[in-house]
């Protein structure tokens, strides 16, 4: 049940029935018609824009629009009230009997609030994909928390999601990690090293030096690099991705798809997907103008192999191929996303740092190319988190030598809290991470406060078993603070559309805040009367008055899914 999907549904059938009266012109398009809630609750329960964004395209006043489409909803039992406000915006009073209807659809449906948005669609998202050269940072658990969250919520919105990391293994990084787990093997042999600068001197390499010792012995020792830089590559690489696994499964993060970005070299890939924008006339030899400040890795004063991007959206043409013959590192990941485009994908989505702003225009021009324009490529920037305790900047972690782990904040914070917290803001706002204040249990504390409300319930719940108490569907209101309660469960399904369409799962987490608020305001107000109690001496009052909570838990047990937590069924 999606109460204002319903609503919008009557909005547009009233307006259909205007234009076969003739009172508005044909060929009107109805996409921009919403029905949301009002911004000031006194006007009512929900508000259209209907008139407002027809008045133009159907040349009318929308005063006069909003009148003749009022007369037409109020001829509809769910409809109380209709009143035209200011220039032709209507707002709707609807029949209380609805909103008991949500709490009874709360608990008697499979899965409330999960819509067809995305039936039918694949869709491909790409996340963390960090350097297999050492742990995960803290920067990467929060690209990690935000794509396992988008990928949930696409999935409760019916899309087909593939969950996918990309191994960077081709660069020459994976060759610093050899020669630094070199380093480690001598060491395990009791030779002194020192790490010059540039390499990984940090403590999770030390078990890498001790089982390479395992493996080889003494042979590699004092050899030349030629004849062991290969193989300890893909050691070690092997190794940091089963450490990068275990630290995202402590997350709750699993992947269904890692990709190889080495599987690309070598097997025709690359200039298979070039070849395809060569057949589109998009590939050809130039020379870039320089750019203006910062001059990127890629630039060269000379002729070079260039992809037109600036015909798919992008600032200026990007080079894939140096003039020395060798590729750049745009050409890899032109072949890692028209591999994607093979795969079907209907939709693709990468989630990046904050440092790779300037990979956004160049790769969706990348995947238009590539697909026609068939396939929508949405880049997501995961900004920074300064990380705090009790105010106090977090001191880095010794264990990576220069930065603070995955690990270092799951075992300060726990998975569930850093989850939820990770959620509290956009993605491509910065985001303070105070270890003190996310583990405080307070208002401000926001997934304190969600879990306290879930917990709440889950008590009322075990006092009315206890009782004996019958459950039932359909709940009995007494106060405008239920009906305000039943209204925030009414718009769920519309945050989760909402949320899904512009791939903000934050928009789930604040959603969640404020029914939380509403729950536990109710619960105030029960202190001082006892009508608005849960739990009643009477068994089948208590039986009606706690549909209400059991339907609140219902949806706050599935928002956190979504964002990946586990609802507390007590607080300690």
């Amino acid at each position: 049940m999606n109460l204002f999907a319903d609503i919008r549904a009557l909005v547009v059938t009233c307006l259909e029935q205007m234009v076969a009266e003739n009172a508005l012109p044909e060929g009107l398009s109805f996409s921009n018609v919403a029905v949301e809630p009002p911004r000031d609750a006194s006007h009512g329960d929900m508000a259209t824009n209907a008139a407002m964004v027809l008045a133009k395209p159907a040349k009318s006043n929308p005063r006069a629009i909003a009148t003749l489409l009022a007369q037409k909803l109020k001829e509809d039992a769910r409809i109380d009230a209709v009143e035209i406000a200011g220039p032709g915006f209507i707002n709707l009073r609807l029949n209380a009997s609805l909103w008991a209807g949500v709490v009874e659809a709360a608990l008697r449906s499979e899965g409330f609030g999960r819509s067809s948005l995305g039936a039918g669609r694949k869709i491909n998202v790409e996340f963390v994909s960090a350097n297999p050269t050492g742990p995960i940072h803290v920067g990467h658990t929060r690209g990690a928390v935000f794509g396992d969250a988008l990928s949930s919520l696409l999935e409760f919105s019916g899309y087909d999601v593939t969950r996918e990391y990309y191994i960077n293994d081709g660069g020459a990084q994976v060759d610093v990690l050899a020669r630094s787990s070199y380093l480690r093997y001598l060491e395990a042999h009791g030779r002194q090293v020192e790490f010059p600068e540039g390499t990984y001197p940090g403590d999770y390499l030390v078990q890498v030096g001790e089982n390479l010792k395992a493996k080889y012995g003494d042979s590699l020792i004092d050899k030349p690099e030629s004849e062991w830089l290969a193989e300890i590559r893909v050691f070690a690489t092997d190794a940091m991705m089963e450490m990068i696994c275990k630290d995202l499964k402590s997350l709750g993060v699993e992947m269904d798809v890692y990709y190889s970005e080495k599987s690309l070299y070598g097997t025709g890939k690359i200039e298979s997907a070039l070849k395809e924008l060569e057949d589109k006339g998009l590939i050809y030899e130039g020379v870039l103008e320089p750019p203006k400040g910062k001059k990127p890795e890629d630039w060269e004063p000379r002729e070079q192999t260039l992809f037109k991007s600036t015909d798919h959206g992008d600032d200026v043409d990007r080079p894939v191929k140096k003039s020395d013959g060798s590729w750049t590192y745009f050409a890899p990941d032109i072949a890692y996303h028209y591999d994607k485009v093979q795969r079907g994908f209907d939709e693709i989505i990468d989630i990046f740092g904050a440092d790779h702003g300037g990979y956004v225009k160049r790769m969706k021009a990348a995947v238009s190319a590539l697909s026609d324009g068939a396939v929508p490529c949405d880049v997501k920037l995961v900004q920074l988190v300064r990380l705090f305790k009790n105010g106090e900047p977090f001191k880095m972690s010794k264990r990576a030598g220069t930065f603070v782990t995955l690990n270092d904040v799951v075992d300060q914070a726990g998975k569930d809290v850093t989850r939820f917290m990770m959620l509290t803001r956009k993605n491509d706002a910065p985001l303070d991470f105070d270890f003190a204040k996310v583990l405080e249990q307070s208002k401000d504390n926001p997934v304190f406060y969600v879990q306290y409300a879930h917990a709440r319930i889950c008590s009322v719940l075990r006092k009315a078993s206890e009782q004996g108490v019958e459950l039932i569907d359909t709940p009995q209101f007494d106060d405008e603070a239920e009906i305000s309660l039943a209204k925030k469960l009414a718009d769920f399904p519309r945050q989760v559309a909402i949320a899904a369409k512009a791939h903000e799962p934050h928009r789930i987490a604040f959603y969640l805040y404020e029914l939380a608020s509403e729950l536990h305001s109710l619960w105030s107000k029960g202190k001082d009367n006892e009508a608005l109690r849960f739990l009643q001496d009477d068994k089948d009052l208590t039986s009606a008055k706690i549909a209400l909570p059991r339907a609140t838990a219902v949806v706050i047990s599935a928002g956190l899914g979504i964002l990946g937590v586990e609802p507390a069924q007590e607080m300690r």
